[in-house]
């Protein structure tokens, strides 16, 4: 999921899919002991990795893990601690809500699908699920796949009418609703869109806007295409042939399994944290469930990006990019199909990346072109206000440390 979608700020981007929060000084985390390692490849890449990591803690982000994969070996760094109540360090391995890279993975299995032609890109929603898309202004018939994995389809973005991000008191009341993906798809449809599917902006590029209710559609689609859960058909086509053993989908449960870092959301500048562990992930469904690890996480990208998952034709579709418009720490960013490019200033190709963020939970990552250099930062707070910008930046930064 990501707060911009949420919030509907989508011209400054995801202000912190999920919440945003960063610590003014003497907020809860200076109270605990904070701890920092670093493991694997000694020398100027783990210093570095280290100096990122720990500058990324002292903006008051609670707990700080990243691991980067490079052609001298694994680099991995930890700082802050899993848990303000007990001070518990950061643990290795730790599991962390993958939020929206859970798209990365839904849409990984489209292409396969497409691939294999049980379906089509340019099928359109009504053709796999017959008059659901309606009414306000919405029409099936004329949004395809390719809008729904690219953001152009122009829905509106259910959760903006969730206000987890707005409330402590909701969240609270809340945490554990759950969510059948028809309801999340009847929140979106009781508005008009924001745009028509095809429309542009002045200068003819695609209109865009970030909604989580594309891959709701998607997942109900993987599901009349294979007559399977998405969820089954990413266990067995992505999960277990790249032996992600880390990696699953949570269903209703709403705790982490063990290891696990507790996420916090700061709710308005100067608020106390707000442990926001808990939560029935269904909310986000095949938008944003999925939980993960760094090790994991580096996996699946070096090898979508390296060709492992998808097809060589299907995988330039895939990175066939429209500008996001976003600014701040998304300055420069284009979505392809499930997958954002950014701009790298040691090298033309940029790099590959997806994000996400989920109430508490923030995760960067990053892939070189050639799918050699990887690096997943996963940070355990959301920050609010201003300093939830420099938090974006300095993981952006952190990336680019990494890649060049």
């Amino acid at each position: 999921m990501h707060s911009d979608a949420v919030r509907a700020r989508a011209r400054r981007g995801p202000p912190a899919v999920t919440g945003t929060l960063i610590l003014t000084a003497g907020v809860a985390v200076a109270s605990a002991a904070p701890v920092s390692a670093a493991a694997g490849q000694a020398g100027r890449g783990g210093d570095g990795l280290r100096r990122d990591v720990d500058g990324l803690h002292r903006l008051g982000i609670t707990g700080v893990l990243a691991e980067a994969h490079t052609p001298e070996g694994r680099i991995a760094a930890r700082a802050g601690v899993a848990d303000l109540r007990t001070g518990r360090p950061v643990p290795p391995g730790a599991h962390f809500r993958a939020a929206s890279i859970t798209k990365t993975y839904v849409a990984t299995v489209v292409l396969q699908l497409a691939g294999e032609g049980r379906l089509g890109l340019d099928d359109t929603v009504d053709r796999w699920l017959p008059g659901l898309v309606r009414g306000n202004g919405n029409d099936g018939r004329k949004i395809t796949i390719r809008h729904l994995l690219q953001h152009t389809s122009g829905l509106h973005n259910y959760l903006r009418d969730i206000p987890l991000l707005e409330s402590a008191g909701y969240y609270r009341e809340h945490r554990f609703d759950g969510y059948t993906p028809e309801r999340l798809v009847a929140l979106a449809l009781e508005h008009e869109p924001d745009f028509q599917p095809g429309d542009t902006r002045p200068g003819g590029t695609p209109k865009w806007n970030y909604t989580n209710t594309g891959y709701i559609l998607l997942s109900m689609i993987i599901k009349r295409a294979t007559g399977k859960d998405w969820q089954d058909e990413v266990g067995a086509r992505v999960i277990r042939p790249l032996r992600l053993h880390g990696t699953y989908v949570p269903g209703h449960r709403a705790t982490l399994r063990r290891p696990f870092v507790r996420g916090y959301h700061q709710y308005g500048v100067g608020a106390p944290l707000t442990d926001v562990t808990l939560l029935d992930p269904s909310v986000a469904d095949a938008s944003g469930a999925m939980v993960t690890t760094l090790t994991d996480n580096n996996r699946f990208f070096r090898a979508l990006i390296g060709g492992r998952l998808v097809p060589a034709p299907l995988l330039a579709q895939m990175q066939r990019t429209v500008p996001t418009g976003w600014d701040g720490p998304y300055e420069g960013s284009r979505y392809g199909l499930g997958l954002f490019w950014y701009p790298l200033r040691c090298d033309r190709a940029g790099y590959w990346a997806h994000g996400g963020d989920m109430l508490g939970y923030k995760i960067r990552e990053g892939v070189r072109a050639d799918g050699g250099w990887a690096v997943t930062v996963a940070m355990a707070t959301q920050l609010a206000g201003e300093p939830a910008e420099r938090q974006g930046m300095a993981a952006r930064a952190t990336i680019e440390n990494v890649l060049c």
